[in-house]
C-alpha cells in the first residue's frame, strides 16, 4: 500500500511540476544570495578604499550601509521564499496528496 501511494505521487504530473518549480526557484534564490554575499566579500577584498569612504560628516563609511543591505536582502528573499512556499507550493502539494489518496 505504501509503495503504491509513493508510485502514484511520483507519477502525478502536478508532483513533477511541484518538484520542478521548487528546485528551479530554490536555485534562483541561492544564486542571487551568493552573488550578493560574495559580491560584498569581493568588494571588501579588492576595493577597500571605496568602502572606507565616509558618508557625510559622520564616522560611518559606505561599507556599513552596504553590509546592512546584504543582511536585509537575506531577510527579504527568505520572506519571499516562505510566502511562495506557503501559497503556491503548499497548494500544489495538497492537490497531489488529494489526487493520490483517492
Amino acid at each position: 500500500m505504501k509503495d503504491d501511494l509513493g508510485d502514484r505521487i511520483r507519477a502525478n504530473p502536478k508532483y513533477q511540476e511541484l518538484v520542478s518549480k521548487r528546485n528551479s526557484y530554490g536555485w534562483i534564490m541561492t544564486l542571487s544570495m551568493l552573488v550578493v554575499y560574495y559580491g560584498y566579500i569581493l568588494l571588501v577584498a579588492f576595493n577597500k578604499d571605496f568602502l572606507a569612504q565616509k558618508t557625510g560628516a559622520g564616522v560611518t563609511s559606505i561599507g556599513i550601509p552596504i553590509g546592512v543591505g546584504v543582511i536585509l536582502f537575506t531577510i527579504i528573499i527568505t520572506g519571499i521564499y516562505i510566502r511562495r512556499a506557503n501559497t503556491e507550493f503548499d497548494d500544489l502539494k495538497a492537490q497531489v496528496i488529494k489526487e493520490a489518496t483517492k
